[in-house]
């Protein structure tokens, strides 16, 4: 019982954290529901069984068994994940997609409260950077466009803070009409640069 009351306590707690983030950049909607699938059966029961409390218990679920069924059920119904946006082109092949803007900036309050969260005191505006840099195996997963805008993003996180980066996102991924930056928007104006 102990273990599934300190699973609950980090859950809230994350969700809060993205709430906040995403309050700050008009996501309104997107931060009350936020990973709402973590409190069903499916994830819930796992996420107390694994808890850890200094890392995902997905991950300890995929250690014991190969493959997390917490994970698949949650990355299945949660837009903000990048994993969810897949689909089969014409030849039939399941190929990334683009991902709309306000995803991609839920995706990056989902990241930076996760480090918050599991770094506690440690935690810097560059950690969901280097979070990220640790597991970059993804150019196959994610489509392009929202991989670059991505990585600029945590970038300008980094090298310019919250503020800046949060006002940056409420224009231009959250206010837009299109609701999604495309690469030209980014060369056209000569927004942030990826440092490769």
């Amino acid at each position: 019982m102990n273990k599934a009351w300190s699973h609950f306590k980090t859950i809230t707690y994350h969700k809060y954290l993205v709430a906040k983030g995403c309050f700050r950049v008009g996501l309104y909607w997107q931060g009350i529901f936020h990973d709402m699938s973590k409190y069903s059966p499916e994830e819930f029961g796992v996420g107390a069984r694994y808890y850890q409390g200094n890392r995902s218990p997905n991950d300890a679920e995929r250690e014991v068994l190969g493959y997390s069924g917490a994970w698949m059920h949650h990355m299945g119904r949660n837009k903000h994940h990048y994993e969810y946006w897949h689909d089969y082109d014409k030849q039939g092949n399941m190929v990334p997609v683009p991902m709309p803007g306000r995803y991609i900036a839920e995706m990056l309050m989902d990241r930076i409260a996760a480090c918050k969260v599991y770094e506690g005191k440690k935690y810097t505006n560059a950690s969901p950077l280097a979070y990220y840099k640790k597991g970059k195996a993804v150019n196959d997963i994610m489509h392009d466009d929202t991989r670059q805008i991505l990585e600029r993003i945590l970038r300008m996180l980094a090298e310019k803070g919250e503020d800046k980066t949060f006002a940056y996102i409420r224009q231009e991924l959250v206010m837009r009409k299109r609701n999604f930056l495309w690469k030209k928007d980014f060369h056209k104006k000569g927004l942030y640069k990826i440092k490769k």
